[in-house]
């Protein structure tokens, strides 16, 4: 690997290049990345690339899940459970099943069970892939919440299904009492490790004398932990991560300091934009060595195949929306629902069209093995692999591409916020300090006259609850209030070069606080 140093090394180089690209043009960075590892692996001398799952399984899925996790709201997760959960078990069910019944019946040497395992690999969508997208065009907090939800256990219940099959497939009986046993077992046991190796690493944050450092550090360990110790116990590794990273994420503030909390953030959404980027890098840059193993079969043959087994996948996952949407306007009277109205019919058609697939099928695929245990090939194996890809690639490209045009046109109603969100903004905001206010007048009432900081502290407080500027006039303010950033960032620039006895990290320590404020300014708009 050493030797091709310089040619990884220029793909990361790439790999930013062409998410700018994308965001400049506003299209789903996976579709640019996977289109250029494609051109790269015709390119002549270009070292070969091959992907082996065990990388991608543990080294990639781990830390992807746990930052979704980190990042997804414990509230929206449970308030949109049941389609959340209906998704991403029932559906993803009912797809590997629509896939293993049509490759049994139309493509020559699929049995049921190998059907199953083609289902298994392809049933998952994919969140970076939607996450991309969705970044680049308004839609309703509910339909992010439940794409972001569905995404963190869709992967656990297709690679489920996908064990099942493959030991279907390879020693051609299937047990069912045993099959529901371990099934439980994978998911019940997976959430059980998961929150107690979360438990554990939360007591060592807690009770050992931990900086931002290290705290960062142990952040980087608890993903790989949870999943190896579920995958050693035959549990769902994915389950595990996602469980452990959101009760680590609910009580972060018990046991993160706000340094390490900043810090963390940075770090974490730096790794995975890495990761995500040499992922859908690497699915391009496989096609070479996924065609190869194709043999003598007809590569159009087999391309058919694959578009029309994503012709069922979306059909499908459109069907599913518009039932989803049945089954809860039938079912409000019976049970709890989170919204009893109708939420119309763009917002099915819209999670329908969300199903682009990436980086977990394509580890699946690659995972099946080479041989079966009496050293017999492994069936259709290749063709398993070719399918898996066209239905990564026209997935992104279909419907990629046009799903930002969907949002524009049927735009989803969105039943949520009626106020705009710099409103609700301005009024916590107003509450924040009013509650400050309240804490110095009731509190530290004997204390504002003989600290002059927290005098001037409470006049700021006091200047922000009468005063409508931030709201009336906020982009020219901002403006204002960067350029004096700007300066006092140059002054200390200067200071540094000009004082040769003074600390750099005492100027360093400024940097980061103006760099902050700056931060606040801009999320704050």
């Amino acid at each position: 690997m050493l030797k091709d140093f310089e040619f990884y090394l220029f793909l990361v180089f790439l790999i930013t290049m062409l998410i700018m690209l994308a965001n400049k043009i506003k299209v789903a960075y996976p579709v640019l990345l996977v289109l250029a590892g494609l051109l790269i692996s015709f390119i002549p001398g270009v070292p070969a690339v091959k992907v082996e799952p065990e990388l991608l399984f543990i080294i990639f899925l781990p830390p992807l899940l746990y930052e979704a996790a980190w990042s997804t709201s414990w509230k929206e997760l449970w308030r949109w459970r049941r389609i959340i959960f209906s998704f991403a078990f029932v559906v993803v069910f009912f797809t590997a099943l629509s896939v293993a019944v049509f490759a049994n019946y139309f493509i020559p040497g699929f049995s049921l069970a190998l059907g199953f395992l083609l289902g298994g690999i392809v049933s998952p969508p994919d969140a970076v892939s939607a996450g991309a997208i969705l970044k680049f065009v308004k839609v309703p907090k509910r339909l992010a919440s439940i794409l972001e939800g569905e995404s963190l256990l869709n992967d656990a219940s297709s690679l489920i299904i996908f064990r099942f099959a493959m030991i279907a497939a390879a020693t051609g009986q299937f047990v069912w009492h045993e099959a529901a046993g371990s099934f439980v077992w994978m998911c019940f046991g997976g959430l059980g490790i998961g929150l107690a190796i979360a438990y554990v690493f939360m007591k060592i944050h807690k009770m050992l004398p931990t900086d931002s450092n290290m705290d960062i550090l142990l952040t980087f360990i608890a993903p790989f932990s949870m999943y190896l110790a579920a995958e050693q116990l035959h549990a769902s590794g994915v389950l595990a991560v996602v469980t452990g990273g959101l009760f680590l994420s609910y009580r972060s503030h018990d046991f993160l300091s706000s340094a390490s909390r900043i810090r963390t953030v940075t770090v974490w959404e730096s790794l995975c934009f890495l990761l995500n980027g040499v992922v859908f890098m690497l699915i391009g840059l496989d096609l070479p060595e996924i065609v190869s193993g194709l043999g003598d079969t007809d590569i159009y043959t087999a391309i058919g195949y694959g578009v029309a087994v994503t012709i069922v996948l979306i059909i499908v996952r459109v069907l599913a929306g518009y039932g989803a949407l049945v089954t809860t306007l039938v079912m409000r009277n019976f049970i709890t629902v989170a919204d009893p109205e109708s939420p119309g019919w763009q917002t099915p058609l819209i999670i329908g069209w969300t199903g682009m697939r990436g980086v977990v099928s394509l580890a699946a695929a690659l995972s099946i093995p080479m041989t079966l245990d009496d050293g017999s090939p492994f069936p259709q194996r290749d063709m398993i692999l070719f399918i898996t890809f066209i239905v990564i690639l026209l997935t992104l490209l279909l419907q990629g591409l046009t799903l930002p045009f969907l949002l524009k046109k049927f735009p989803p109603v969105d039943r949520d916020f009626v106020r705009s969100v710099k409103e609700i903004d301005y009024d916590i905001q107003n509450s924040l300090a009013k509650v400050a206010v309240d804490k110095i007048r009731n509190d530290y009432a004997d204390k504002i006259e003989s600290f002059p900081a927290l005098k001037d502290q409470l006049q700021k407080y006091e200047n922000q609850l009468s005063s409508s500027e931030i709201i009336l006039n906020y982009e020219e303010y901002r403006h204002i209030y960067i350029d004096i950033l700007n300066t006092q960032r140059s002054w200390l620039i200067h200071k540094n070069r000009e004082e040769l006895l003074l600390d750099e990290n005492i100027i360093r320590k400024h940097l980061r606080l103006l760099d902050l404020q700056e931060e606040r300014l801009n999320m704050k708009g």
